[in-house]
């Protein structure tokens, strides 16, 4: 607490406590006042000298702050990519509400616990697209979000590669190299119909890029709802079923030195994802000079020690023998 910001009830709690132990302490020193001869000088100077480090260490302890000063903060960052997966399976209901409603929630209150990062967004399908570029506001963010369907890309498979290498790009191209910390969250139920991951992971690798992937989905899978019926797979004329296949996105996350996590009925693990981003390390991106109170207990704390050891070492005597 800080005398700018008082916590009026922590004050008046504390003095509330001090002023009754005080009382008792006045009460065993009238207590044996009735029954010896006490020099009602000495008596008087110990009292004071007691009640002032007694204050003076309530004074200490409430943190009071006099004056201030300026103070240069050190603004750290990270950039980070999502790119979520719009097609048409992320529409499965395995997960409630769906599995792409699941991912809009999960990301909204995400990006929340990164207020100082750049955040960009990638939308993919059989294809990639720039969302939104890397930034600090997170209302913007946030109205991306909310407006995320299957319907924003075209949807014929699944292609991972796809938004891993547009976030490449934009990291490769990046003008300011102050920030060391560049990673990519990949969202997907991970069935992918592209190229072979093993050759955009290289890269990511060598430029130190990241790569978190979140695997959305169950081992039972479920249709594909469109419209009021269900997706058919035309080579067997039966609704077509997706299922979460992990072995895509913990292979890209093993390449990159990242790491897999899950999103399904047995697995929440959004916590750890942003725990993981969290310890990342992020570069400087600037500096700017903060106004800050100067807290000045130490100066009413040495008092009250000096005060308190003055009491014992050289005690003063009330009783006349």
């Amino acid at each position: 607490m800080i005398w700018a910001y008082p916590d009026y009830k922590l004050i008046a709690l504390l003095s509330g406590v001090f002023i009754l132990l005080y009382l008792i302490y006045l009460y065993r020193y009238w207590s044996i006042n009735r029954r010896l001869k006490v020099q009602k000088r000495r008596l008087f100077t110990k009292m004071v000298l007691r009640t002032l480090y007694f204050v003076l260490f309530l004074i200490a302890f409430a943190g009071p702050s006099i004056g201030s000063s300026t103070k240069e903060i050190k603004e750290e960052g990270k950039d980070i990519f999502i790119a979520v997966d719009l097609s048409q399976s992320m529409n499965a209901q395995d997960i409630g509400p769906n599995r792409l409603q699941r991912v809009k929630f999960e990301l909204k209150n995400l990006i929340k616990s990164f207020p100082s990062d750049r955040i960009g967004l990638i939308i993919f399908s059989s294809e990639a697209y720039m969302q939104c570029p890397l930034t600090f506001d997170q209302n913007v963010l946030q109205l991306y979000i909310d407006g995320l369907n299957t319907g924003l890309v075209p949807n014929s498979g699944t292609d991972l590669n796809g938004p891993l290498r547009m976030a490449l790009d934009r990291f490769e191209n990046e003008e300011s190299q102050e920030v060391t910390s560049k990673s990519i969250i990949l969202i997907s139920d991970g069935e992918n119909f592209g190229d072979d991951l093993e050759e955009i992971g290289s890269r990511l690798n060598d430029l130190g890029v990241k790569v978190f992937s979140l695997g959305i989905g169950t081992d039972q899978g479920a249709t594909i709802p469109r419209g009021n019926g269900v997706i058919i797979d035309p080579d067997t004329g039966k609704p077509a079923e997706t299922f979460l296949d992990r072995a895509p996105l913990q292979q890209i996350a093993s390449e990159t030195n990242g790491q897999y996590f899950e999103i399904s009925n047995e697995a929440q693990e959004l916590g750890d994802l942003t725990a993981a981003l969290e310890r990342l390390e992020g570069g400087t991106v600037g500096t700017r000079q903060i106004e800050t109170s100067s807290n000045k207990y130490f100066y009413f704390l040495l008092a009250g020690l000096v005060l308190s050891l003055l009491d014992m070492i050289l005690p003063i005597k009330t009783i006349k023998l």
